[in-house]
């Protein structure tokens, strides 16, 4: 996994922690559900870059 590729999963899973904190406490549940998405995208594509690690 490339460093890239490292930061750009960690900023992605930052975002999506910050938006779901915000729309917990501002009860803003489309706002929540996106953060958890992001997240959730984030933790894909890492996983990805792992299994590609795997094989080299």
């Amino acid at each position: 996994m490339g460093l890239d590729d490292k930061i750009k999963n960690a900023a992605q899973d930052l975002t999506g922690k910050g938006k779901e904190g915000a729309g917990k406490a501002t009860n803003d549940e489309s706002l929540e559900a996106e953060g958890h998405k992001d997240q959730t995208a984030a933790d894909l594509k890492q996983a990805g870059e792992h299994v590609k690690d795997a094989f080299k």
